[in-house]
């Protein structure tokens, strides 16, 4: 199920990767950001169109999806209910959910999408944040990758490199 050394080969590549901490950054929280919303099962779509129309980096984008993931869901969507119903002066009443398909979900849209958005904002602020200081920190400890850093900061702007 969770395969460690998967995970540390996608995280060196995005680490890896040769556009501008910030860029890079920036997608990998869009894609935190729609792991948190309610539409299950739609999350790789979402990302993938969000790479696209924001011009993000596919991979990283796709991979902050992830960060929800099935051990996370549960409590994860609880608590973005609760803290929806509590914003929208309600009770912090109990979630009971027959399924993830989107006709179980329904009843509860309101409090779910604004409890996941505020949840997955911070969440995304929060990814965006740490992602630049490990880009940053990786960068400085590989020499390649240092000078293509110093030179995209001299520039600027992002530097492809073939």
């Amino acid at each position: 199920m969770f395969d460690k050394k998967k995970w540390k080969k996608r995280i060196k590549t995005i680490l890896s990767l040769d556009s501008h901490p910030g860029h890079i950054s920036a997608a990998l929280a869009v894609g935190v950001f729609i792991s948190f919303t309610p539409f299950f099962g739609a999350h790789l779509v979402m990302a993938i169109a969000a790479s696209f129309i924001f011009r993000l980096n596919k991979l990283a984008c796709i991979t902050g999806t992830w960060v929800n993931n099935p051990l996370t869901v549960v409590p994860a969507t609880a608590l973005s209910y609760k803290l929806g119903r509590v914003m929208l002066g309600l009770p912090a009443t109990k979630i009971t959910i027959k399924g993830l398909d989107w006709h179980f979900v329904k009843d509860h849209a309101t409090s779910l999408i604004l409890g996941s958005s505020v949840i997955g904002f911070i969440a995304a602020v929060i990814s965006y944040f740490i992602c630049y200081y490990l880009i940053v920190s990786f960068r400085q400890k590989d020499e390649t990758l240092k000078e293509i850093a110093e030179e995209m900061e001299e520039v600027g702007e992002e530097i492809e490199v073939d």
